[in-house]
């Protein structure tokens, strides 16, 4: 095998790695039990990846599991939307809620927020059981 070869095949692993530690995204509660558990990396698709935009946050709905910038948390938010309603304003808007929380969210979350959303087959969440952990640890969460 060439050099120049070697180089090539070693270039392309290192960005496939690159674009999929993009589309992932590490659970630090268990907000989301039983569905997802602290340290489960969930697959997602982002609203703006390099100015592509993945899914748009303007047509989500009852049942999504989102990843937002919560205004009443310093991290990412990982929910469900529960209800999808219109402001005042006529703009869009998502109640969210952890599965495992007993109240929705302390305030409605708006497409501006949100950053990505889970990927499902059927109805499944797509993620790795626990995997995070390292992530959570180097990150002191």
């Amino acid at each position: 095998m060439s050099a120049t070869r070697e180089i090539i095949i070693y270039l392309v692993i290192i960005l496939v790695g690159l674009f999929a530690a993009q589309h992932m995204n590490v659970v630090v509660s268990g907000s989301m039990e039983p569905v997802f558990h602290r340290g489960d990396i969930v697959f997602i698709q982002k609203a703006d990846f390099l100015g592509i935009q993945e899914f748009d946050p303007t047509t989500l709905e009852s049942g999504d599991i989102i990843v937002y910038n919560a205004q009443w948390f310093p991290e990412p938010v990982i929910h469900r939307i529960i209800e999808v309603g219109i402001d005042n304003n006529g703009q869009r808007f998502y109640i969210t809620q952890g599965d495992n929380n007993p109240n929705p969210d302390q305030a409605p979350v708006y497409p501006l927020q949100i950053k990505s959303k889970v990927i499902t087959i059927g109805d499944q969440p797509l993620f790795l059981p626990r995997i995070g952990y390292i992530t959570l640890w180097i990150r002191g969460l």
